[in-house]
C-alpha cells in the first residue's frame, strides 16, 4: 500500500544525481554500477535502501566537525527520510517534467552541461595484464580558434578502475614552427631506458599554464564567480597515469572535460603541492621511512609566503595511510582547522573545496600530519607480513607518500565571506 503524498522519483531525482550519480555516473565510471536515471536505481532499490539506512553510502571520509566542505556528499536527516519514504511507497517513478528537458547523466557533465571541450588520445592504450604497476605520458596537443576562461575541470577516462591516479599539465605552445603532432603520442615510463625518447616531451612543458589530478572518488573540479584560469589557444595537455597492476589486458581511454565560462577571468587560481614529490619534501619530520609492525607518525610545516584565498585543499597517502590532518596557524597563532580524516580509505579520496574562501595570512605555517598503520590488523597493508616501506618518489602504491595539495587564489578583502556552494 502507498503512503498518502508519497515521493514519486522526480521528487527525489535531485538529491540521487547530486548524492549517487556523481561517482555511479556510468557504466565507466569508478564505480561498480551506474545509478543515473530511474531504472538504474528500480533494479537496486532494495540494496539501495539497505546502504542509506545504514549510512555505508553515500562515503564521506573527513570529520565534518573539524571543517566541513561544499561537496559534502552525505545525507542530510531530511534528504534520508524523502529517499526512504520513496521507496516504502514503492519508488514509482512519477510524471517527469517535461519542461525541465532533464537528461541522464550518462550524457551530461557539469551541472547539466555537456563539456564544452573534450581534450583526450586518439585511440585506447592497452594496460598489459601482467600484474605490474605502469606509468604511462599522454601526449594531447590542442589548436583552437581562441583562448578559453575555465570554469571547471573534469578527468575523462572510459575504465576508470584500472587507473591508479592521474596529474595532468596544461601547457601553452604558441610558436607555430613547433609541431604539436610529432614524436611518439605515449611514453611507457615503465619500460623505456632511452633517455632521449623519455625527454622527448620536455619541450611540451616549458610554459605550463595549470596542472590538477585525479583520485578514485574524485568529482568535477570546478571555480565559481570570477575565479578560474586561462586555457591558451595552442598547446599541449600531459597526462601522467599511474594504471594499477592488472591481472588481464585492458584497454583505457583517458582524457579531460572542459567548462568554458562566458566572461573574462578576475581571480586567477593556482595550485601547489606539499610534501612527497613537492615542497618540503625533504622536510618530513622523522625521515619517512615507515617500519613494519608498528604504527607511525609523520609531519611536515611549510610557511606561507601570501595571504591566500583557500579554494580547495586536496590530501592523499596511499594503502597504509590512518590518519590525516592538516591545519595553518597564523603568525598570531590563531589555528585555523584545513581537513581532518580519522579513518583514511585509499578508496574514497576527493579534492574537497571550502564552503567559503578560507584566508591563510602571509606568514601562515601549514601543518600537515599522516599517521599509517603498517601492521598486520591494516587489512589494506600491501604486503603480509608487512616489512618496512619508502617513499621513493615514483609513487608506487606500495611505496608511501604523504601529500598535501592547495587551489588557491591571491586573498582580497572580503575573501572570507564568498561562498563556493
Amino acid at each position: 500500500m502507498q503512503l498518502l503524498n508519497a515521493q514519486t522519483y522526480q521528487d527525489v531525482r535531485e538529491i540521487l544525481i547530486s548524492k549517487c550519480a556523481v561517482c555511479h555516473k556510468s557504466k565507466e565510471s569508478e564505480a561498480p554500477f551506474p545509478l543515473a536515471n530511474y531504472q538504474d536505481f528500480k533494479k537496486r532499490i532494495r540494496m539501495v535502501k539497505e546502504v542509506i539506512e545504514t549510512n555505508y553510502m553515500p562515503p564521506w571520509m573527513p570529520d565534518v566537525h573539524y571543517q566541513d566542505f561544499a561537496n559534502n556528499r552525505q545525507l542530510t536527516k531530511e534528504e534520508k527520510n524523502k529517499i526512504i519514504e520513496w521507496i516504502d511507497a514503492g519508488a514509482v517513478e512519477g510524471k517527469k517534467n517535461v519542461k525541465s528537458k532533464r537528461r541522464s547523466l550518462e550524457k551530461v557533465g557539469l551541472a547539466g552541461r555537456a563539456p564544452d571541450l573534450i581534450l583526450k588520445i586518439d585511440k585506447p592504450f592497452v594496460v598489459k595484464g601482467n600484474n605490474k604497476e605502469r606509468f604511462v605520458l599522454f601526449k594531447v596537443p590542442f589548436d583552437l580558434l581562441e583562448e578559453k576562461t575555465i570554469e571547471a575541470v573534469e578527468f575523462y577516462s572510459d575504465n576508470k578502475k584500472v587507473v591508479h591516479h592521474v596529474n595532468y599539465m596544461f601547457s601553452a605552445i604558441p610558436d607555430n614552427s613547433i609541431d604539436l603532432a610529432a614524436g611518439d603520442p605515449y611514453i611507457d615510463n615503465t619500460q623505456e631506458t632511452d633517455m632521449k625518447k623519455l625527454m622527448q616531451y620536455e619541450s611540451y612543458q616549458t610554459n605550463p599554464v595549470f596542472y590538477t589530478g585525479w583520485v578514485p572518488g574524485a568529482s568535477v573540479e570546478y571555480y565559481p564567480k570570477d575565479f578560474g584560469w586561462v586555457l591558451p589557444k595552442r598547446g599541449c595537455v600531459i597526462f601522467t597515469v599511474h594504471y594499477s597492476a592488472v591481472a588481464a589486458d585492458e584497454e583505457s581511454t583517458i582524457g579531460v572535460n572542459l567548462y568554458f565560462k562566458n566572461k573574462p577571468i578576475q581571480r586567477p587560481v593556482r595550485i601547489i603541492s606539499l610534501g612527497s614529490g613537492g615542497i618540503g619534501e625533504r622536510d618530513i619530520y622523522p625521515r619517512f621511512v615507515i617500519p613494519p609492525n608498528q604504527v607511525s607518525t609523520f609531519s611536515l610545516k611549510v610557511r606561507t609566503p601570501e595571504d591566500q584565498s583557500l579554494l580547495y585543499v586536496w590530501p592523499h597517502m596511499h594503502y597504509l595511510g590512518k590518519d590525516f590532518r592538516a591545519f595553518a596557524v597564523t603568525a598570531n597563532n590563531d589555528t585555523i582547522p584545513l581537513i581532518h580524516i580519522p579513518n583514511w580509505n585509499f578508496e574514497w579520496q576527493e579534492m574537497y573545496r571550502m564552503r567559503k574562501l578560507v584566508k591563510i595570512p602571509a606568514g601562515s605555517t601549514i601543518h600537515v600530519i599522516g599517521t599509517y598503520d603498517n601492521t598486520s590488523d591494516n587489512p589494506q597493508n600491501p604486503n603480509s607480513p608487512p616489512k618496512t616501506v619508502f617513499s621513493t618518489g615514483n609513487m608506487v602504491s606500495t611505496d608511501e607518500m604523504l601529500t598535501f595539495l592547495l587551489i588557491y587564489a591571491p586573498y582580497e578583502l572580503g575573501d572570507e565571506n564568498i561562498l563556493l556552494e
